[in-house]
């Protein structure tokens, strides 16, 4: 596995962050005009002028010394957004973040090398844990290959958090906390949690300085799993993690107060590689339907999740997740897991009840659908000469068009890793060639080939978006930098941000599809929509396939996740028929 990961020994993991660009802040005039573009499909042509002159209006006049100050800022940060998008994507967010914030998928392995299988858990368990912690290791000794486009390096910042990596619970705002460190950088901690039946243990991966055997690791979970399910369930705390975030860091706040020791054993999950959940369900999945698994990963059992952890590895009883590997078959005399018991009271316990019964009530109101569409996939775009992810945006804007008879404002994820700690920007997916488009295909009387030239159109655009907005010349950020800048100054909120073609467009996280391509292996997975009335769309495109897995929330009358994926299908087929009879 080091050999194949680590083809290069000169290049180091981290080696290029420092030599990498600053985010730039991009030109204010070209921001504002492509937000105009951005509110078009959703404005009738008097809301669209008095948006035009509130622009006008704040380009001329507030707009701009917000911007002056802005890129003051930047000329002290080598990215000024960095600290502003932690706190208010992540850390400022009171409602759950177990289930409104993280991602949930399972792991592909399924599909070629282990399907679903009772009674093969625990060895699963134990190589797909082995092959993270060569990872791990890999991480520590700088030896995983740094990400490139063409020989271009981006920002492996994130790497940092996978492991050793948690968000503690704030009353007005959360923190997170990073224990992973380099070999050259000092100790990192080299323990694992393990969650099962509402129960904690604790194992070092580590002994007499060696990374511990797969027959050692299932040894340990064994041990584990004999104990769980020998004896009484435990308080299962780790629900806490679930609840609304104000809630949590009073619950947690108290927890510390009853005994310190719970304040040790807190700090031990914290620091801990990842979490290890060990689940007693059995979900339904094929290479062709994700659904059951997908749902039971984001929905499950909340006594055996960490929800503030970086990485939570879950397994099913049926041995669903992980991956392949061979492993010594020795197994040394290494000490056995340790049982962390927190000290409860009725409080504690009522807190967790409570935590539970919320978890509960919003996860079954959750619908997921995740299935595979099979007739092509990413050869067939290409040699077509389209862009597969921009295929898949401008299918779902046709689905949600056709199901809702109207545009749908969509938040498409681009990259930034190019500059230092780059994360995202936001691509405006419903753009009016998109929307112009669409409209073309419900109309009986257009011709195939000015559907397909509507198209191409469509096409050009997003494709002409996505590289602006992973090359920092998007505009979303840039906004929500000129908002924080005058909430920072004790200004009100400038009316650019007030008018309500701003939220309609999708602004102020209203966007009714949000969606991510989440590459091009095989990782699967979804998050929940951004709004109630929305869909939270997540893709993966493969050679011959594009898997898809779309959320609803099942008391919102409007919206059904089910019709979605069907229409979306349904695009792809007459898309790609447009382009094959076009070509005629």
């Amino acid at each position: 596995m080091e050999n194949r990961l680590a083809k290069s020994t000169e290049e180091r993991t981290f080696q290029y962050q420092d030599s990498l660009p600053s985010l730039p802040v991009p030109s204010l005039e070209e921001s504002l005009k492509k937000y105009l573009e951005s509110v078009k499909p959703f404005a009738n042509k008097e809301e669209y002028k008095k948006t035009e002159e509130i622009v006008q209006k704040f380009q001329n006049g507030i707009g701009e010394k917000l911007h002056q100050k802005l890129l003051e800022r930047a000329k002290g940060k080598r990215n000024w957004l960095e600290e502003w998008w932690l706190n208010v994507a992540y850390l400022d967010v009171r409602v759950p973040s177990q289930l409104n914030v993280n991602f949930g998928g399972p792991a592909a392995h399924f599909e070629h090398y282990w399907p679903p299988k009772e009674g093969t858990q625990l060895e699963r368990g134990s190589i797909s844990l082995w092959h993270n912690m060569n990872y791990w290791q890999l991480l520590r000794k700088e030896k995983v290959p740094v990400n490139k486009v063409g020989n271009t390096p981006l920002d492996m910042n994130q790497f940092r958090m996978l492991f050793s990596t948690c968000k503690i619970p704030g009353i007005n705002r959360d923190s997170i906390r990073n224990y992973f460190r380099t070999e050259s950088e000092g100790c990192s901690p080299s323990h694992i949690a393990v969650l099962c039946r509402g129960r904690v243990f604790v194992f070092d991966v580590l002994h007499e300085g060696c990374l511990i055997t797969p027959p050692e690791i299932l040894r340990q979970l064994t041990y584990i799993h004999k104990k769980c399910h020998s004896q009484p369930e435990g308080p299962g705390i780790a629900a806490l993690t679930s609840e609304e975030r104000t809630r949590w860091a009073k619950a947690r706040e108290y927890l510390i107060s009853l005994d310190p020791v719970n304040l040790t054993i807190l700090e031990k999950i914290q620091s801990s590689l990842l979490v290890y959940s060990i689940e007693d369900v059995s979900p339904h999945v094929t290479p062709e339907d994700y659904s059951q698994v997908i749902a039971m990963i984001l929905t499950g059992d909340p006594a055996v999740r960490w929800g503030d952890k970086s990485y939570n590895l879950i397994s099913f009883s049926n041995g669903v997740f992980g991956c392949n590997c061979d492993g010594s078959e020795k197994a040394r005399a290494i000490p056995l897991p340790e049982e962390l018991v927190f000290t409860v009271d009725e409080k504690v316990l009522n807190d967790i009840s409570q935590a539970k019964a919320q978890f509960l009530k919003q996860s079954s109101d959750l619908q997921v659908v995740s299935r595979s569409f099979t007739r092509f996939g990413k050869k067939l775009t290409k040699k077509k000469m389209l862009h597969p992810d921009t295929f898949i945006q401008l299918a779902l804007q046709l689905a949600y068009y056709r199901l809702h008879g109207r545009p749908g404002c969509c938040y498409e994820t681009a990259m930034t890793r190019y500059f230092y700690h780059g994360r995202t920007e936001t691509v405006r997916s419903c753009t009016v060639e998109a929307v112009r488009w669409c409209q073309s295909m419900q109309d009986p009387s257009a011709h195939r080939l000015e559907r397909q030239e509507k198209m191409l159109q469509a096409f050009a655009k997003h494709d002409k978006m996505m590289k602006d907005c992973s090359t920092g010349k998007g505009f979303d950020r840039h906004l929500l930098g000129l908002l924080l800048i005058a909430k920072e100054e004790g200004l009100p909120a400038p009316e650019l941000f007030t008018d309500p073609l701003f939220s309609r467009s999708g602004g102020g996280g209203n966007f009714v599809l949000s969606t991510s391509l989440i590459g091009y292996l095989r990782v699967q997975g979804v998050v929940v929509p951004m709004v109630h009335n929305g869909y939270g769309f997540f893709y993966n495109i493969r050679d011959n396939s594009f898997v898809v897995a779309c959320s609803a929330w099942k008391s919102c009358p409007e919206t059904d996740a089910e019709k979605l994926v069907q229409q979306v299908f349904h695009a792809f087929s007459d898309m790609m028929q447009l382009m094959t009879s076009a070509c005629l």
